[in-house]
């Protein structure tokens, strides 16, 4: 019986945009299967058309998407776990989001209504902000996850420094 660890390497796929949920499921299907050494498969929101797959050796990868819908290709090389750290490590919400931008309501009551956010509160995790299709201006706070950033605020410092 041998002791020695197998060493194990990442690999991307590229896949069709919005398709890798379907992508992992198929992989995830295949590996269980046929008793592949797959040690992980991530599939982030925040990039679209990439698979990642944490394997032994290429060829696994290449036995693993061939003949899956959506996959396009794999991409040559290996890649380097400081390249997709950033995807591993999911930062706040609240940290992105500005007075002055337009987010969209993605829970609650309001939910799919546009709106722009007027006050942050870090410590609380909550946001206020104006609903842009209301017919009167209300303020409403919501906790941060609720929102999702569609359009950064124009830099208002720029414009008002131009027309002195």
């Amino acid at each position: 019986m041998s002791t020695e660890k197998k060493t194990t390497s990442i690999y991307a796929v590229r896949t069709t945009a919005g398709r890798e949920r379907t992508v992992v499921n198929s992989i995830w299907t295949r590996v269980k299967s046929k008793d592949l050494q797959i040690m992980a498969i991530m599939a982030p929101e925040t990039l679209r058309g990439y698979v990642f797959i944490e394997a032994t050796g290429p060829h696994i990868i290449e036995e693993v998407t061939t003949g899956i819908k959506h996959v396009k290709s794999r991409v040559p090389g290996v890649i380097d776990l400081s390249e997709i750290e950033k995807y591993l490590i999911s930062k706040p919400v609240i940290e992105e989001l500005n007075v002055g931008d337009t987010v969209e309501i993605i829970g609650g009551p309001f939910k799919g209504m546009k709106a722009k956010l007027m006050r942050k509160d870090q410590m609380k995790q909550e946001v206020t902000m104006e609903l842009l299709e209301a017919t009167f201006t209300l303020p409403i706070t919501v906790h941060a996850d609720y929102v999702k950033l569609i359009e950064k605020a124009k830099d208002e410092a720029k414009t008002s420094n131009e027309e002195e």
